[in-house]
């Protein structure tokens, strides 16, 4: 009989959110999250089968605490710059860096990713009454804000710019 586990399935993914989150996937080695997450090199094997299987499991964490509560907020947002400011605020930080760094070579983090995106869109959509497409191309401004960093206040500039979308007439 093997003996039993000695760690906390649920903190470990948890923290291993934020160590993917801070230095992606490539960054982090099985001796970084072996050392950081303080689990047995087996016993992570034996639960997760690999560092990609591990990872997926924090990937699906992050979009399940971070990201489905910002849809859920989004899906109240009264107008356009309360969408902005919601997105650029909001903790994306391993959500982006799948996008970037694992959705192109990896089709399972690539249709979480763009699953989790599309929720996004939708949520604006319904929100502001406006089309899917311009919806997303809202998610990609606001995306982009939170990316660059808001250099000069792009994202107060925006947020004035959007206005008319704040009328749903248009």
């Amino acid at each position: 009989m093997g003996r039993p586990r000695a760690f906390d399935e649920d903190e470990v993914v948890r923290a291993a959110v934020g160590l993917f989150a801070g230095h992606a996937y490539d960054g982090v080695s099985i001796d970084d999250l072996v050392t950081r997450l303080g689990v047995h090199r087996n016993s992570l094997y034996k639960t997760f089968g690999s560092k990609r299987g591990l990872y997926l499991v924090a990937l699906r964490r992050h979009l399940a605490d971070d990201i489905r509560p910002l849809t859920d907020a989004l899906a109240a947002a009264p107008d356009a710059a309360a969408v902005l400011r919601l997105v650029t605020s909001a903790d994306l930080g391993l959500l982006l860096l799948a996008a970037v760094e694992r959705a192109p070579v990896d089709e399972e983090v690539a249709a979480e990713v763009t699953a989790a995106l599309g929720t996004v869109d939708q949520a604006i959509a319904d929100a502001l009454g406006i089309p899917a497409v311009l919806a997303a191309a809202l998610t990609a401004s606001a995306l982009g804000i939170l990316l660059r960093g808001n250099p000069d206040g792009v994202g107060a500039a925006l947020t004035r710019r959007l206005d008319p979308l704040d009328s749903k007439e248009n």
